[in-house]
């Protein structure tokens, strides 16, 4: 279930510069929040529990900004855009830290996500974060008239720790994004325009100010065979996949794979294979006409065999009976606007 509220609040300056857009989503289904993100996006919760997120988006005429909440820890795989590869941060102060692709990100931190590739982020509670993306061109342009000299920004993920004063104006400015968005803020708000301005610049003086941290060519190596993974999951989204025939094609030892994908994942390749089958399982009944399916008829198109087990595991995992999911009414699960890009059968140990 999801809830939204669109707003279009005044901007001032240039009358070619379209007004900016804000909407406010709230959602009780992961899939309906996945499909909300403009982005390919394959959201998983790891943990049981009655799912709540809520995720403000704001269209300035130069930034993409995004902020959310959610109440359960998941893991989410993202393919980032070349042109407005995004910018993300932790908007609450006594949160865990997220780990973005085996790298450890703090209150605190700011990380630019290297462009072109497959990014994992996992939570381990609930979080609050916040993005914001820009074209390499119009960051090019801002730190040439604010620092003086070109920008080179790399293609790999760059995480940077800026002085707690700038990072928290950073905050203090998205945040102001955010309320304008959900039409709360107050009339000392700025005008949208001057707005974008302030966060650019709060922007670009957090990474003139924090020294970046790359990931090594260790993190890099971890970071393809990922990759390669997950490319092995889309081709084969219809058919088994073992732990053996998995590191033979990747070309990797079973006890080295496991090692990176608990560094990016959190857990063992199998506990990840099955938990991606179970949501997808999960989705499907709930979507699926009651009349003319069958727990059983699903259960088994996902690999699951061992139907007594699969409802034993399924109920801990959601919280209910698969033929409970099969009876919802379907409008209790809005259709994901991005399909979950792989989903792959596996055999669960």
């Amino acid at each position: 279930m999801f809830r939204a509220e669109t707003n279009r609040f005044p901007q001032a300056g240039s009358k070619n510069l379209a007004a900016a857009r804000g909407s406010n989503f709230k959602f009780t289904d992961p899939q309906s929040y996945q499909g909300a993100v403009p982005a390919q996006w394959d959201i998983l919760v790891t943990r049981k529990g009655d799912f709540q997120a809520e995720l403000t988006q704001v269209e300035l005429p130069r930034l993409w900004l995004q902020r959310a909440r959610e109440g359960l820890p998941r893991v989410i795989r993202s393919v980032v855009s070349v042109e407005r590869p995004p910018i993300f941060f932790l908007t609450g102060a006594h949160q865990p830290a997220m780990h973005h692709s085996g790298m450890e990100v703090p209150f605190g931190d700011l990380v630019a996500v290297g462009s072109g590739s497959d990014h994992h982020h996992r939570t381990e509670a609930p979080c609050q974060w916040a993005t914001i993306s820009v074209t390499r061109d119009d960051l090019a342009a801002a730190w040439r008239a604010l620092v003086g000299r070109d920008l080179t920004m790399p293609s790999n993920t760059r995480r940077f720790r800026p002085s707690r004063p700038l990072m928290l104006r950073l905050i203090n400015l998205h945040e102001a994004a955010g309320q304008l968005a959900k039409g709360t803020a107050s009339t000392s708000v700025q005008p949208a325009r001057a707005l974008e301005q302030a966060i650019l610049h709060a922007l670009v003086m957090c990474f003139a100010d924090g020294m970046p941290d790359e990931i090594d060519s260790g993190g890099q190596r971890h970071l393809a065979i990922v990759a390669l993974f997950e490319e092995m999951l889309a081709a084969n989204h219809d058919q088994p996949l073992y732990l053996a025939e998995i590191c033979t094609a990747i070309g990797v030892s079973e006890r080295t794979f496991r090692f990176i994908c608990q560094e990016h994942l959190g857990m063992g390749p199998i506990r990840y294979l099955w938990l991606r089958r179970m949501h997808l399982a999960r989705h499907a009944l709930v979507l699926a006409d009651s009349t003319k399916s069958t727990v059983t008829k699903i259960a088994t198109e996902f690999g699951f065999w061992e139907l007594g087990r699969f409802s034993v595991e399924y109920r801990a995992l959601f919280g209910e009976a698969p033929s409970a999911s099969l009876r919802r009414p379907p409008e209790d699960l809005r259709k994901s606007q991005n399909v979950p890009i792989a989903f792959a059968d596996a055999e669960f140990a």
